[in-house]
């Protein structure tokens, strides 16, 4: 089973790309985060011409959220948003997959440490950690993708970046209390090579220089451990003309182990 997470910056802009990578990678399941459009113009004709389903939850101009399955999706699992959680902005979607709990999320940026959009951020990722608490408790197989906006370890940035957004120490403890929750970062399942990121400014010659972020990732809980095969990022993408600023992740898991 192929789970991808891959946030494109504008699913209007990057949709042929999209399209492209599907047709030629062929994901059991892919996240997509920053859709900025609303629901009634999602591309689900062109997604369905490709051979894929979709539930997605969005908004104009900012956020949302899809999965994209070659198999239907049961609409009687999905979950729009954080339950409990009163929030306007678009940022989760759950849905199960060949028994699988796939739970999508665009987390918060935060814009800059101790700015109100900082504290939203670890409200909302409180609130994360506790509806999560109770889905594990429900659905033994569950991931966890997106683009969480944290870069949970120093070697997950590039060195000259230190002491703000992304990498600050109340975000790095919100993650890890996701992990305390027992979920696993897949990518750290695996022996990587060093300086791996998945995002990249678009100024400062950021991709070139390889000056990035890791912040995208998928988070396996206790049963999907040992069917992890894989995790690596797909850097081909950022390599196109009009990029999205993120490249997709790729977990590849063996469902027979």
């Amino acid at each position: 089973m192929k789970l991808v997470t891959w946030n494109v910056n504008s699913l209007k802009v990057r949709l042929p790309q999209v399209l492209d990578w599907l047709a030629a990678h062929k994901p059991d399941a892919l996240c997509l985060q920053e859709l900025k459009l609303e629901d009634k113009v999602f591309p689900r004709a062109e997604i369905e011409a490709a051979g894929y389903h979709a539930v997605f939850i969005g908004q104009k101009t900012y956020n949302g959220v899809a999965i994209l399955s070659p198999q239907p999706i049961d609409e009687a699992t999905v979950v729009r948003n954080i339950p409990g959680f009163e929030d306007e902005q678009k940022r989760l979607i759950a849905a199960t997959i060949d028994g699988v709990r796939v739970v999508c999320g665009y987390f918060p940026n935060g814009q800059a440490v101790g700015s109100d959009k900082f504290e939203y951020k670890l409200k909302w990722l409180a609130a994360l950690t506790d509806w999560l608490a109770t889905e594990l408790k429900t659905h033994e197989r569950l991931v966890l993708a997106g683009d969480f906006n944290i870069a949970p370890e120093d070697r997950d940035a590039h060195p000259d970046w230190k002491d703000e957004i992304h990498v600050s120490e109340p975000e790095r403890a919100a993650f890890r209390a996701l992990q305390d929750l027992g979920l696993i970062d897949s990518f750290r399942l695996f022996e990587q090579p060093e300086r791996v990121f998945s995002w990249w400014d678009y100024r400062m010659l950021a991709f070139r220089r390889n000056f990035g972020l890791r912040i995208d990732h998928l988070l396996v809980s206790p049963a999907l451990r040992e069917a992890c095969r894989s995790c690596t990022v797909d850097k081909e993408p950022r390599r196109l003309e009009r990029p999205s600023d993120h490249a997709p992740v790729v977990l590849e898991l063996d469902m027979g182990a």
